[in-house]
């Protein structure tokens, strides 16, 4: 069974940065992409970050483009998100994701484990 725990949330003030980080357990073989979606009170899920584990090709929001970067440590079994310039509207609950066939990069609903997630908290 595929685990994937979610860290490095927290709160913090409005400029400042976050690294997030997921670790996965439990592969029998290492999943297509992984991703990091946000969900924050109130409002629908939104796609922040996701990349493909072979190749490295990689996705970021438009909302987080330029503040963002996803990236994996194979090795570790780890995917992480650095986010700098951290703004009060990226408060949500922050979800990795894991999936496998080539179409699902980009749909949330095409991922097929989650962690439970991470709350980032950012004050003005």
């Amino acid at each position: 069974q595929v685990q994937l725990v979610e860290s490095g949330g927290g709160s913090v003030q409005a400029v400042g940065s976050l690294r997030l980080s997921c670790a996965a357990s439990g592969y029998t073989y290492r999943s297509d992409y992984m991703g990091w979606f946000r969900q924050a009170p109130g409002k629908g899920g939104e796609r922040v970050a996701a990349i493909y584990t072979g190749g490295g090709i990689t996705y970021v929001a438009a909302s987080v483009k330029g503040r963002a970067t996803i990236s994996q440590d194979n090795a570790k079994n780890t995917l992480y998100l650095q986010m700098n310039s951290l703004k009060p509207e990226d408060t949500a609950m922050y979800y990795c994701a894991a999936g496998y066939g080539g179409s699902g990069f980009l749909d949330p609903g095409k991922y097929n484990y989650w962690g439970q997630g991470t709350q980032v908290t950012v004050s003005s």
